[in-house]
């Protein structure tokens, strides 16, 4: 009985020993496990952030693309659909601030005054419309694929209304008169970033035109436009286009 009592007290010491050395071998492959992890995320983190650092230090950003603007025609018409192209040059000062020239343009058929109003047969003439502006922007989120940013730019437009009317001016088809006149614009950019200097941006933006209106009257399609008071035209669209980046900072 005690043979078999000094047995039994042997393996229990036995059976303890092998559990303790167990449960200190797993902690410590725990502890390497998590020591790992930690390294991992580390150098995770660290690629991350070398990789929005490259993005956005580079000194120039080009973008070229098409897109979409819905543009009021005349001021007693309906708006009409029109395809747009626009392009913009950006100089950062820094990997927030821009300094922004844009050039762009659309080009559509406008809605003419119908009925007794009308009477030069024209109802759908084509119409252009390019846009010179420059101003500033600001890139308020960046990350590693997204980012952000707000413009707003001023200048000049120039209007042809009449181009494709058959010989009639404006003042007959009741579109705004030919000419330049002031213009801005306020957009916001989405890029996602294929890579650190190429992207894809989507970019709403709200066109405000100041063209002369017209003043109806004349029964010649020789007769210049009779010109009226400026006034706001408010318009709103969108472009699709590539970014590139280059010159770091």
């Amino acid at each position: 009985m005690v043979l078999m009592g000094l047995a039994a007290g042997l393996l229990a010491t036995a059976t303890t020993t092998a559990q303790a050395q167990t449960a200190t071998k797993e902690q410590a492959r725990r502890r390497q496990e998590a020591h790992a992890r930690h390294e991992t995320n580390a150098t995770r983190q660290a690629r991350i952030q070398r990789t929005i650092d490259e993005t956005y230090s580079q000194r120039w950003e080009v973008t070229g693309g098409g897109g979409y603007l819905r543009w009021h025609s005349g001021q007693n018409t309906r708006s009409n659909n029109e395809v747009s192209w626009a392009t913009s040059t950006n100089y950062f000062l820094n990997p927030k601030l821009s300094i922004i020239a844009d050039a762009r343009g659309s080009f559509g058929n406008g809605h003419a005054l119908t009925g007794t109003s009308n009477n030069t047969g024209v109802t759908n003439p084509q119409i252009n419309e390019y846009f010179f502006t420059g101003g500033a922007g600001y890139r308020f989120y960046r990350r590693e694929k997204l980012a952000v940013s707000a413009q707003a730019t001023g200048g000049t437009s120039w209007g042809i209304f009449s181009g494709g009317s058959k010989g009639f001016n404006s003042s007959q088809t009741g579109l705004w008169a030919d000419g330049f006149a002031p213009s801005f614009i306020l957009g916001v950019n989405l890029d996602y970033n294929i890579y650190p200097n190429v992207a894809v941006r989507f970019a709403p933006a709200y066109v405000g035109t100041m063209f002369h209106q017209t003043i109806q009257g004349g029964s010649s399609s020789l007769l210049k436009d009779n010109i009226g008071s400026r006034s706001l035209q408010n318009n709103a669209g969108f472009n699709i286009g590539v970014v590139y980046r280059f010159g770091k900072q």
